[in-house]
């Protein structure tokens, strides 16, 4: 009994100064510059096997690593990876309707590599990225766009349309844009799997770090911190 009378006491020792500390603003305080703890949504990383984590466990591709970084930098927002290896961006485009059943605030949206890879016709596939963008923003939705770029073996003049495709819609759509998706990441050794064109878990580390800022700078304007 007394053992009970005391474990009473303690607990509410404990909720007096939790209470005390909210009143007054004693408690932890958040780290600088993070973001305030009601801030939350959902962000869907929509792409081809770059973001689907080709060759690493689902942990490692940058989704995961994203949701980990935002999560310790106060943003609670969830990272959904809706990655599909060797999707084209015809079939990213087929797909934004069933996308939309995830409830997506914020896409992060990385598509036509394998377009590239397969000679596409530049336009085209520009074509096809302004559609998924002006469907997702019709639909409310902010879009971060990834840059992309294509090996060089497909000549300087396909290579430079290709790498211009998302700037233009960037510009055209008024969207964030990531410069390039594999900065710092693209034909480095060790930091791609043995293909040469997906990278490792520490790959993603690095992606991860380069898409982040773009990532806060939507939820900031989308009202979530």
């Amino acid at each position: 009994m007394l053992y009970a009378k005391e474990n009473l006491m303690r607990n509410l020792f404990t909720i007096f100064t939790l209470a005390l500390c909210t009143v007054t603003g004693a408690g932890p305080a958040l780290a600088a510059g993070a973001a305030k703890p009601d801030s939350h949504g959902t962000i869907v990383a929509f792409g081809d096997s770059l973001t689907a984590g080709y060759g690493v466990p689902e942990s490692e591709a940058y989704p995961a690593q994203l949701q980990r970084k935002l999560h310790q930098s106060g943003y609670q927002w969830t990272v959904i990876n809706a990655g599909i290896s060797g999707e084209t961006s015809t079939g990213a485009l087929a797909r934004v309707d069933w996308l939309m059943k995830l409830k997506p605030d914020i896409v992060i949206l990385e598509t036509g590599a394998n377009d590239g890879l397969r000679g596409q016709d530049p336009e085209f596939t520009r074509r096809n990225i302004d559609k998924i963008v002006s469907s997702l923003q019709g639909k409310g939705v902010m879009v971060v766009l990834a840059g992309m770029r294509i090996l060089r073996n497909l000549g300087p003049s396909y290579t430079a349309k290709f790498a211009a495709i998302y700037p233009r819609v960037a510009k055209e759509r008024k969207v964030i844009l990531v410069p390039f998706f594999l900065d710092k990441v693209a034909g480095k050794e060790g930091l791609n799997l043995s293909d040469g064109i997906h990278p490792t878990g520490k790959g993603y580390g690095i992606v991860t770090e380069t898409v982040y800022p773009y990532v806060v700078k939507a939820i900031k304007q989308k009202g979530g911190a």
